[in-house]
């Protein structure tokens, strides 16, 4: 059974555009997605599928990688090309982005709640608040080529990092064009969406199988014994995924059941 869609999200689209449209065409009652770009952004969106959308949280904890293309000697009131772009002259000569752990201000653009409203919403009425701070990590930051004054660079790094903040460390730049190219496993398709089967969503955690006792009682939500595992587990019988797990004590004790079995 179809679990997701790879999809390369063209240029002008929200995340929420891609989802409708595939809720339209699979005439699908629950579509969802694992991760949000903005609309200025191309690349991989894992748009996912009925039963699938359970699996959300798992696949937004995978790191991913981008290609940013840096705009220097000028500056943006968004960090972006959606804002007001104000040509300063002034161009970095010392390309290097900060990797390791970073903290980094939640931007006044982003979808993050603060007193229980979206910040771009804020943003959108002219509002300026003084937004939370996180800690994210860049795995690596290679700097791809420089061309006059635009600068392109491959980045990996954990969820909830901000591109456009990376990029405005270098003083006067933006991100003037942002690609997502990988989450996880997972590549950006070259063409058409790709279909991908709900046991391979989750193919990167390890894998518990059952034997047909345990297998029953997973799919009533009972736990069954570790056995020398940690984190989240695939359950599954006869390659068939059962259900998500996690660690309790000596136990497997299912968080997402997917096929309960008789």
């Amino acid at each position: 059974m179809t679990g997701a869609l790879l999809v390369d999200k063209p240029a002008g689209a929200t995340s929420h555009d891609v989802v409708a449209q595939v809720r339209r065409e699979r005439e699908e009652g629950k579509v969802g997605h694992a991760g949000t770009l903005d609309p200025f952004a191309t690349g991989l969106l894992i748009v996912l599928l009925g039963k699938a959308t359970r699996l959300q949280r798992f696949l937004l904890e995978l790191p991913k990688t981008y290609v940013a293309t840096a705009k220097l000697g000028w500056r943006s009131t968004t960090g972006d090309p959606d804002g007001e772009l104000t040509e300063t002259g002034i161009v970095p000569q010392d390309l290097a982005l900060p990797t390791g752990e970073v903290t980094q201000q939640v931007p006044m653009t982003s979808a993050v709640k603060v007193e229980g409203e979206r910040l771009y919403k804020k943003a959108h009425r002219g509002e300026s608040i003084d937004t939370p701070t996180r800690t994210v990590t860049v795995h690596r930051a290679d700097l791809l080529e420089r061309d006059g004054d635009q600068a392109r660079f491959e980045i990996e790094c954990s969820t909830g990092t901000y591109i456009r903040t990376l990029i405005e460390t270098l003083d006067d730049a933006y991100c003037s064009e942002l690609r997502r190219t990988e989450i996880g496993p997972f590549a950006v398709p070259d063409g058409a969406p790709r279909e991908i089967p709900v046991a391979d969503l989750v193919g990167f955690l390890p894998e518990r199988p059952l034997d047909s006792e345990e297998a029953v009682l997973v799919g009533h939500g009972r736990s069954v014994e570790a056995t020398g595992v940690s984190g989240h587990v695939r359950l599954t019988h006869e390659g068939t995924l059962i259900a998500i797990a996690g660690v309790d004590g000596d136990n497997l004790k299912p968080v997402v059941v997917l096929e309960p079995r008789q």
